[in-house]
């Protein structure tokens, strides 16, 4: 059974923490692109998932599709596993964090980096 909407929605904006301006801005980036597994048509797939979380994040919960819901639920599972691989010294500048701000998670707000 998947989760619920309501507890979707919070769990993704719980993990979710950049504003849609701050992953717009990083998704241009140079170090945004140099991570992650080809989609197969150049793009990774942390690049795109980027993509549609801004569109997620731009749409009221009461708007949100199943497709949109079923992204933040991929989110969701990808941020928590990923957090769990950290990696060990300074992460400021690792593919790790750039991997996760690419799905919307920037570690060095929840910690100092």
């Amino acid at each position: 059974m998947s989760k619920s909407k309501d507890t979707t929605y919070s769990e993704f904006y719980d993990l979710v923490n950049m504003t849609p301006s701050e992953l717009e801005n990083w998704l241009k980036t140079d170090a945004s692109k140099s991570v992650g597994q080809d989609s197969g048509d150049g793009e990774a797939i942390g690049h795109k998932s980027g993509k549609q979380i801004i569109s997620i994040k731009k749409t009221k919960k009461d708007d949100l599709s199943e497709d949109q819901l079923d992204h933040m639920r991929k989110v969701i599972g990808y941020i928590k596993r990923h957090k769990a691989q950290k990696p060990d010294g300074d992460i400021k500048d690792s593919d790790w964090r750039y991997s996760l701000k690419n799905w919307g998670h920037d570690p060095c707000k929840a910690m100092d980096c």
